[in-house]
Parts: C-alpha cells; structure tokens; sequence
C-alpha cells in the first residue's frame, strides 16, 4: 500500500538558555483532522474577543501575555482591576488556562514536547542536536506506521539548522516530507497553540519559582492529549 500523509506536526521551541535547557512542544494531527481542529481553536478565540475583547487576529505569544507583558486585550475584565490597577498577568494566565482547556478538549488532537539539559555556553548546540533527535525519533515512529509525516515551525526560514537537519534523511527512506515549513507565528492560529504547549512543557520542567502558577499545566491540561504524558527528556547520546 502506498504511504499517505498521516501526521502534520507544527512545532515551536522555548527553554531557559542560562541554566543550558531548551525544549521543543508541538501539537499535531492527521491530515483529516485539520478543519476541526482549527475550528475548536478558533471558537475559543471568538469566546476570548467576547469575553475578554481578545482580537481573533491578535497574536496570542505565551510568554509575554502570560508575564503581563503582552496587552493582549481592549479591556481588562472588572475582576482584574483592582484599586484602579490593571493586573495584566492574572489576566494572562486566565486566558492561558482557557487556552489550554481548549488543547484539552480538541478532538483528533495530539501533543507532544521533548527538553534535553547542555551547556549553557553551548545553547545553539544543544538546541541543533535536540531537533535533530525529534526529527530521527519521528522518523522511526512513521517508519513503523508507514506514514508521511509534514513539519510547520514558527519563523521566516533563516535559520539554517531545521533546513540541514531535514536534508541530511536518506532521501530514499525518509518519512518526513520537504524541508520544516516556516510561518509566521502572527499569522498562525496552530503555530500558536504549539508556542502553548511548548512553554507549558518548558515550566513543567524548568521549575522555578517565577513560573510556579504553571507547574502543573501540562499535566492538567494536555498530558491526556500526549502519548508520552509528560514531556520527555532526550539525552545525549554516547559515543
């Protein structure tokens, strides 16, 4: 039987460079699934327009909404306003929470999230070997599937390490089909459900005391969406 395309993968990356941690989160699903899946989101980001004057269009970028840096929306519901203050990272954090309910509930979904420990002087490497890693480990899991499998990330494309990375498979066994497609972040609604779950598995972690409020998220909301139920650490391999 001839292999069909059964799984696209969109990916996005996060991690704490200092300590050497860097970690890569994806959402996928098979091709079939796409519509439906796009649709759950993006009735989730109609109910954050009406409820929380959250813009459809407006990028949800985990980091800065999450810290309160990002004011993500036209007005701060009443329950966050205190004294006449904003707090914008109570905010956030409610709206990751639904968010990720959203992840949790999506039928068809998957998730996933890999994190390997280096040195910090030597993040670029780390980050390089740790996709190459989750590219190879794919391709083993389609081998054994007989699938083709398709990779989105977040960026333009110039960086040239997914490009490498994707051009160094066997050309004549390998499941993974072109290069890693690059888009937008902004302009991408599943681009940024991966940024989610990349920096939920990246706080699950990387347990510091700034991040306490997401400890448990990824085991609350998506380990039921990830095979592996948590995510999982790759180490280095032997010489």
């Amino acid at each position: 039987m001839p292999a069909h395309l059964e799984r696209m993968i969109y990916v996005d990356d996060s991690g704490h460079p200092a300590s050497g941690l860097h970690v890569y989160g994806w959402i996928e699903f098979p091709p079939d699934h796409w519509s439906s899946v796009l649709a759950s989101w993006l009735d989730t980001r109609k109910m954050l327009w009406r409820e929380y004057r959250i813009a459809v269009t407006k990028e949800l970028h985990t980091t800065e909404y999450v810290n309160g840096r990002g004011r993500i929306s036209k007005g701060v519901p009443d329950r966050h306003v205190h004294a006449g203050v904003e707090y914008w990272k109570d905010f956030g954090r409610e709206v990751a929470e639904v968010c990720l309910e959203t992840l949790r509930c999506t039928e068809g979904l998957r998730v996933g999230a890999v994190y390997r420990r280096g040195d910090p002087g030597e993040i670029a490497t780390t980050k390089r070997n740790l996709y190459a890693d989750l590219v190879a480990q794919i391709e083993v899991e389609l081998a054994a599937s007989g699938g083709l499998g398709l990779v989105f990330m977040d960026g333009d494309g110039n960086d040239p390490t997914y490009r490498t990375t994707h051009r160094g498979l066997d050309l004549r066994r390998r499941r993974l089909i072109e290069d890693a497609v690059h888009i937008d972040s902004a302009a991408s609604q599943l681009v940024q459900m991966a940024d989610l779950v990349a920096w939920s598995a990246n706080s699950h972690v990387d347990r510091h005391s700034h991040n306490e409020f997401a400890w448990q998220w990824y085991e609350k909301f998506l380990s039921e969406r990830d095979p592996s139920r948590v995510p999982q650490e790759i180490k280095i391999k032997p010489l």
